[in-house]
C-alpha cells in the first residue's frame, strides 16, 4: 500500500529537532544500526523498508515500500533500505549520581559527527554517562546517531545544564578540563570517578563551566598542528584515566 500524504509529511518532519520534540519520535536510518537496534531490544516503533521480507522477525510494524517512496522519506543524500522510528526519550540526571563512576560532559559541542564520536569514544572505555549542554547538536539527529555507531543506544545519555549539574559536585571527584595550559595528560592518574569535560573547538569551555574544574589537562604538543580535534582529546584524556600509569 502506498504511502500517505501524512505518512510521507510525518517522517521527512522528524528532519527537524522542534518536529522531533513534539512528536517524540525519531528517525533512524541504515541497515547496520537498525539491525543492531532490533537485536537490543531499543524502543523502536515501526520500520520502513525495501526489502520487508529481511526483517520479519521484527516485533513492531513493518511497511513495505518502493525505492522511489525511500527516497522521499530518506534523510541521507543516498537513501538506505530501511528506516525505523523510534521513541525519544530523555533521561533525568538524578542527583548526586556524578560523584560515582565515569563522565564525560560536552560544553557546547554543535559539530553532530564530533558528538557522535565521542558517545562511541565513551562506550569504548566504559563511561558510565555522557552529559550534554542544551547548546550541543541534538543526540537524536540523524548525523549524530550515525556518527556514534550504535553507541547512543547503549551510553546513558543526558542533556543538562552543565554548571549547574557541575556545581552539585562534592569533593573527591576530580573535574577534567582539556585546556593548552595545565597539567599533562600523562600525569593524570587513572580513577574510578572523575569528570572529563570536553568544550567546542572554536570557542573552548564556557566560563560558567570552566570554573567548576578541579583541575586542567593538557596534552603536549610535538608538531605544528594549531589545536587537536576535541573527539581525539577526549579519547586521550579517557584512555589516561583508564589505563594510565599507576603509583605504586
Amino acid at each position: 500500500m502506498p504511502l500517505t500524504k501524512a505518512e510521507l509529511s510525518r517522517v521527512r518532519s522528524l528532519k527537524e529537532k522542534k518536529h522531533r520534540e513534539e512528536r517524540r519520535l525519531f528517525v533512524v536510518e541504515g541497515e547496520k544500526v537498525v539491525r543492531e537496534l532490533l537485536q537490543s531490544g531499543f524502543p523502536l516503533v515501526e520500520l520502513y523498508a525495501t526489502q520487508p521480507a529481511e526483517f520479519r522477525a521484527a516485533s513492531i510494524p513493518v511497511h513495505a515500500i518502493t525505492e522511489e517512496e525511500m527516497s522521499r522519506i530518506s534523510h541521507f543524500p543516498t537513501p538506505s533500505t530501511v528506516l525505523a522510528i523510534g521513541r525519544l526519550e530523555r533521561k533525568e540526571l538524578v542527583d548526586g549520581e556524578l560523584q560515582s563512576g565515569l563522565t564525560l560532559a560536552l560544553d557546547g559541542l554543535q559539530d553532530a559527527g564530533n558528538v557522535g564520536t565521542l558517545l562511541r569514544i565513551a562506550d569504548w572505555f566504559g563511561f558510565d554517562r555522557v552529559l550534554l549542554s542544551p547548546d550541543c547538536a541534538d543526540l537524536f539527529s540523524q548525523k549524530v546517531i550515525n556518527a556514534s555507531m550504535g553507541s547512543f543506544s547503549r551510553v546513558r545519555t543526558f542533556s543538562t545544564d552543565l554548571a549547574k549539574a557541575l556545581g552539585g559536585v562534592g569533593p573527591g571527584v576530580p573535574v577534567y578540563g582539556c585546556d593548552l595550559q595545565g597539567t599533562p595528560v600523562a600525569e593524570v592518574r587513572p580513577a574510578r570517578d572523575a569528570i572529563v569535560v570536553i568544550g567546542s573547538e572554536g570557542r573552548g569551555l564556557t566560563p560558567a563551566v570552566a570554573v567548576r574544574l578541579t583541575e586542567r589537562v593538557t596534552i603536549p604538543r610535538f608538531g605544528a598542528a594549531e589545536s587537536l580535534n576535541a573527539a581525539v582529546a577526549a579519547g586521550i584524556v579517557c584512555a589516561q584515566l583508564r589505563m594510565g600509569r599507576r603509583e605504586e
